[in-house]
């Protein structure tokens, strides 16, 4: 049986976005990945360029609210913001929660090349965590 996963952050724009591509990239047939936010935005068009660069399609994805998600049952739930670890209801039917915090790449008060950097260094550190994730799990 696949294992659950859903990815949490305030705007599900940005890093659950790029959070759900990378571990439902690397662990394939083997989890269901979903993302949510608590204050959803649409997904940032930079998350998807930004993961096409590294051969992840997020195109397809959608900004859902999480409320859309509670009462499933889920083995895991990650918050990867602040924000959503503090507004993020419990989540019945969660086996496990954890948290880990990535900088917020949507920062509109940078140049355009500081954005681009931004959104990569972000993308290459959710990278580093999902593949350490999906080695141990």
């Amino acid at each position: 049986m696949s294992q659950r996963i859903l990815v949490v952050c305030t705007g599900n724009r940005c890093r659950s976005q790029m959070a759900h591509g990378w571990l439902q990239s690397l662990l394939g047939d083997d989890a269901i990945v979903q993302s949510a936010g608590t204050e959803p935005k649409g997904v940032h068009p930079k998350s998807i360029l930004a993961m096409a660069e590294v051969g992840i399609d997020i195109s397809g994805h959608t900004s859902d609210h999480i409320s859309q998600y509670l009462g499933e049952d889920w083995d895991l739930v990650v918050t990867v913001c602040d924000s959503a670890k503090e507004t993020c209801p419990v989540v019945p039917g969660a086996r496990n929660v954890i948290h880990h915090s990535f900088d917020d790449p949507d920062d509109e008060t940078l140049t355009e090349d500081q954005q681009w950097a931004l959104f990569r260094r972000v993308r290459d550190e959710i990278g580093e965590w999902a593949q350490e994730f999906a080695q141990t799990n």
